[in-house]
């Protein structure tokens, strides 16, 4: 297997994971810098994943029309171009456009990346080329908490978006050199009616659930905007069965294997999604530890989850595809609910081993997810795919820090009062609760559920 490749196609992945990592654990400090309650500036996180939603599905056609190597290297550009506008952001329109315009860059470096690696990479070492590609990718979430903590409480909050310029750069002049030319093709015209709709739907659901609880705009605007992107999703799927060529194929979700990875991902991440985001606000604002305390603790999830890379191929061979994910979700839902009994007197020993468990179990998850997606998709349908799983993952995500946000939000309502530490050990039980709804399309996957890439031969008799 050709290591270059993954390792290359990670910088994307790194400058993700560590601006996520990073910009949750500054939070509250730029919150306070900007004049805004830290709630209210998850419509910054809600902006990025927006922009995410919306253009990721165009990705894959524009892999295919201008060459995936060249819409990759581009993305790499405007996501560190969106890096320096958040560096320099005065106020939270500046942040909330910058945020906008990272997403942007975001939307095709991940599934662009992704869909150089699968048309590059044999099926039988794609589990191996899946793990290659995130090692780096979880540097991120493990340098991001202390660095940007460290930077935010001992310098400015507005450094920390400058750390994926240089590692931008860097990803730039690599790719140029050791990437593969993957040849233009001729994809059918860009169905723009398609893409319109499908921006909408995604942009009006995500856009929609994060105002709704945000104290400076009446729910009803929010309500309206989820409504018209429910409206827009419907017609959307009307849509795409009546055009030839949508830009997000439905059909691909007639194979059995693909439709229940993407349904368990998407209701996984969810819960997922909430954690980044409830984490770094309990410790401070619950705990009251400066964000610099804060990013030493949550780092050592990122631990975990970095171990499951070198050992996932002998796991997944050993136990198969369908055991390992309903194993990762159900010690996720009982390290994440164990997050609600932590107080400031909790031995940080406890608090370390149960982070380090829900990062490990999540790792395992999302690795054997990724990979299971694409264990029976053919090449031509692996720009569909790829575009499929990533718009999912963001709406996931969204969707999460949405889901805690309203959590927060509604328990400040009924106590009358600041947010206590209370409030996030609700939150936090709420979280593990929804993490569970991942278990039944994992239940209904027979035994030997991608076989073929995973190794595992003893599923093959079930």
């Amino acid at each position: 297997m050709n290591r270059i490749v993954p390792l290359i196609l990670a910088v994307a992945l790194f400058m993700e994971q560590m601006d996520s990592t990073v910009i949750a654990t500054a939070l509250p400090t730029i919150a306070e810098d900007l004049g805004i309650g830290p709630i209210t500036l998850k419509l910054a996180l809600t902006a990025y994943m927006v922009s995410l939603a919306i253009f990721i599905p165009v990705s894959g056609w524009m892999a295919d029309r201008f060459g995936a190597k060249k819409v990759f290297r581009l993305a790499i550009l405007v996501f560190v171009v969106g890096s320096i506008a958040c560096a320099v952001s005065s106020s939270l329109l500046q942040f909330v456009v910058s945020r906008f315009l990272q997403g942007m860059g975001g939307a095709m470096m991940t599934p662009v990346g992704r869909l150089v690696l699968l048309r590059t990479t044999k099926r039988s070492e794609l589990v191996s080329a899946m793990a290659l590609l995130t090692i780096p990718a979880l540097v991120g979430p493990l340098t991001g908490p202390p660095v940007g903590g460290f930077i935010t409480t001992y310098f400015s909050w507005h450094w920390i978006f400058l750390i994926n310029v240089p590692v931008g750069v860097i990803g730039y002049i690599l790719s140029g050199i050791f990437l593969p030319e993957i040849e233009a093709q001729r994809p059918p015209p860009l169905d723009t009616p398609g893409f319109i709709l499908s921006a909408t739907a995604a942009g009006g659901v995500i856009f929609g659930l994060s105002v709704v609880s945000l104290p400076a705009l009446p729910p009803a605007i929010g309500i309206a905007t989820v409504a018209i992107g429910i409206a827009a999703g419907v017609a959307y799927v009307i849509h795409a069965r009546r055009t030839p060529d949508p830009i997000l194929s439905l059909t691909i979700f007639s194979n059995r294997t693909f439709r229940s990875a993407i349904t368990s991902g998407t209701l996984f991440r969810i819960a997922g999604g909430a954690i980044p985001f409830l984490m770094p606000l309990m410790l401070q604002i619950g705990f009251g530890l400066s964000p610099f305390q804060s990013g030493m603790i949550t780092f050592v999830g990122a631990i975990g989850a970095i171990t499951t890379k070198f050992i996932a191929r002998r796991v997944l061979a050993f136990a198969g595809f369908r055991t390992v994910l309903i194993t990762g979700a159900l010690v996720t839902a009982v390290a994440t609910a164990a997050n609600g009994f932590f107080t400031p007197e909790t031995p940080y020993a406890v608090i370390f081993f149960f982070l380090l468990l829900a990062g490990f179990a999540r790792s395992f998850f999302f690795t054997s997810t990724n990979a299971l997606s694409y264990s029976e998709i053919e090449d031509s349908q692996a720009s569909q795919a790829t575009s499929i799983a990533s718009v999912t993952q963001q709406i996931s995500l969204a969707l999460g820090v949405s889901a805690a946000a309203a959590i927060l939000e509604i328990q400040t309502v009924f106590s009358g009062s600041h947010l206590a530490l209370g409030d996030f050990h609700v939150a936090f039980f709420a979280i593990a609760a929804l993490s569970l709804t991942a278990l039944p399309p994992l239940l209904a996957l027979p035994r030997n559920a991608g076989a073929s890439v995973s190794g595992h031969k003893a599923g093959s008799r079930a």
